[in-house]
């Protein structure tokens, strides 16, 4: 029989041989800017030509805002005449009587201010193809909520809302035949209750006006309009652009010295790739998918459908500076 001496490993053991083999021997501490936010990251080498970076990137809450259009039963709230004058329109009558009956003027668009949420950590590994250490090839993931933007309507876009929703309760009865108010008594001669109703004339011509909303497009498995109303819950309207939480990358870069004098500070530009699962969705409060469930989108809110609908992939142009601690 043959005897065989068993090693025993320590952690001195391991250290020794991280040392021996350039195993996270340095670290890196770099912040970072670029079209995914702002961040920071640290990086630490495991071999002579790879190194591990990993950081958290954010991106500044700016706003923009779209505007939805609103619409009477199909009908665009403004129209103009072949002169280019401003013609009355079903809209205008309705707008007067909500005015009239809520205080409330209903303007003919709603203001949606969106605004970026994307905020990720990242594990990154880079190699060094070749022995002057500048150019570098990049792989790795980027992982974080699915949510990167969100968009609802402004406080001043409130009044209107109110005023929507309230005219198309008023509607929902008219075409129900059921009373606008309903007041219950107890019974007596003194409190019977009360019942009210609109004259037919116009409970009629409520119906022949349609619902009012905002005609986003066309859905695409009916062809049938699509209109939006606002959230019965709270009144609001609301979007929320979506992806993949996990994004693989892939990407390359070149760095070198920050400045001549010194060796522990550089600088290095990457380019690359975020895969965060195709074409992105941009969800309404309903539960409408934009760019998969709407086609003819007009107007300021069919060009950001448009826009992140044709991004596949998510483009990352990033700048690092980069401080060595070891």
């Amino acid at each position: 029989m043959f005897a065989t001496e068993s090693k025993k490993f320590t952690l001195s053991t391991v250290t020794d041989w991280m040392k021996d083999n350039g195993v996270f021997q340095n670290l890196d501490v770099s912040v970072t800017a670029g079209t995914t936010g702002i961040g920071i990251d640290v990086a630490s080498r495991v071999h002579e030509n790879v190194q591990l970076r990993a950081g958290y990137e954010y991106m500044p809450r700016f706003k923009k805002s779209i505007y939805f259009p609103v619409e009477v039963g199909g009908q665009p709230a403004v129209a103009y005449d072949d002169q280019g004058n401003r013609v009355e329109t079903t809209f205008d009558r309705l707008s007067k009587m909500l005015h009239d009956l809520t205080g409330f003027t209903v303007e003919d668009e709603v203001e949606m201010v969106g605004k970026p949420t994307v905020n990720n950590f990242k594990f990154l590994v880079d190699v060094f193809p070749f022995k002057n250490k500048h150019w570098h090839v990049t792989g790795g993931f980027y992982w974080g909520p699915s949510q990167f933007a969100y968009a609802e309507n402004s406080t001043t876009a409130m009044t209107s809302l109110l005023a929507v929703s309230m005219y198309n309760q008023i509607y929902e009865k008219c075409v129900a035949d059921e009373p606008i108010i309903s007041i219950e008594g107890d019974g007596t001669p003194q409190n019977p209750g009360m019942n009210v109703f609109l004259t037919e004339a116009y409970r009629q011509r409520i119906v022949d006006y349609g619902r009012m909303g905002f005609h986003v497009g066309d859905k695409k498995d009916t062809g049938e309009p699509y209109i939006m109303e606002a959230d019965e819950n709270d009144g609001m309207v609301k979007v929320r652009a979506k992806s993949n939480s996990f994004k693989p990358y892939l990407g390359f870069g070149y760095g070198g010295k920050l400045m001549k004098s010194r060796d522990d500070w550089q600088v290095s530009f990457d380019a690359g790739m975020m895969f965060w699962g195709g074409t992105p969705s941009l969800i309404t409060h309903d539960g409408t998918n934009l760019t998969k469930d709407v086609e003819n989108i007009s107007g300021k809110v069919g060009d950001w459908v448009d826009f992140l609908g044709g991004i596949k992939v998510y483009p990352v142009l990033q700048v690092r500076f980069t401080k060595t601690i070891f």
